[in-house]
């Protein structure tokens, strides 16, 4: 009686063995005897104890991978260091198992190796300017690669781009100077305008010789309004030119 109830106990504990739990984000990959049994969980489950078949859990949630800092050279033989942050998921359980080893250790390598490949391909203005664009190229790269491992990628943002310390003087130098250019551009399309705007004014006022008297005038209340010692002289322009042409006639004699 014993024996039978010790027997019966053996069995209910080596049944209980057997229960497993996965979380809502996880599945079970189960193997009987070495082969690929299939999929198991969410919740509970039971595995055939005593070895016979064994489980490997897969997180299914986004993975974060932070691509360490890498010295490259760009296509215009310019040193930089880049690094570089992929988020990937899996969505086939039993490719990322069976088909690599270990998926997070594969996926880090094809993105170091792949974005030294594409930075070596574009120049260090495109890589400066363009670093969504690179970063997409990146992501598509990366993603094709990973593809039998059932893992997708994402997205790839290119955190930083360092620059060697003389490099980043050129640049800062030739920024100055693209300002100090935009600078005097805008002044001279400004002199520009205003000549054309005194051109106008002065027509005007040679059309009517009484709007440069106001002109005058206005001048006068101007100079008035302010607390100074100024005198002003009024003279007629006509008394002007015709001293200076009487000058003139004295120089001849």
């Amino acid at each position: 009686m014993y024996t039978v109830l010790g027997i019966l106990l053996v069995l209910v504990v080596i049944a209980v063995s057997g229960l497993r739990i996965a979380n809502e984000y996880e599945r079970a990959v189960v193997f009987r005897l070495g082969r690929l049994k299939g999929l198991k969980g969410p919740g509970l489950y039971w595995l055939i104890p005593l070895g016979i078949e064994t489980q490997r859990k897969v997180d299914l949630r986004t993975n974060t991978v932070d691509v360490e800092r890498q010295e490259t050279i760009t296509k215009d033989s310019v040193t930089i260091k880049v690094n570089a942050v992929l988020w990937f998921k899996i969505m086939d359980p039993v490719a990322s198992v069976v088909n690599v080893a270990n998926y997070y250790a594969a996926t880090y390598q094809i993105a170091l190796t792949s974005m030294r490949n594409i930075i070596g391909q574009h120049d260090l203005d495109e890589i400066l300017r363009e670093r969504d664009q690179i970063s997409k190229i990146l992501q598509d790269v990366v993603d094709r690669a990973t593809d039998p491992w059932g893992i997708k990628v994402e997205m790839v943002e290119m955190k930083d781009v360092e620059l060697p310390e003389g490099m980043q003087r050129a640049m800062a130098q030739e920024a100055q100077a693209m300002r100090e250019k935009r600078a005097r551009l805008i002044k001279a399309d400004a002199e520009f305008e205003a000549s054309k705007k005194l051109t106008e004014a002065s027509a005007l006022m040679a059309a009517n010789p009484l709007s440069l008297e106001l002109r005058r005038m206005q001048m006068i209340t101007e100079v008035g309004a302010e607390q100074n010692t100024t005198t002003i002289v009024m003279m007629p322009s006509e008394f002007v030119t015709l001293a200076g042409s009487m000058a003139n006639k004295f120089r001849e004699k």
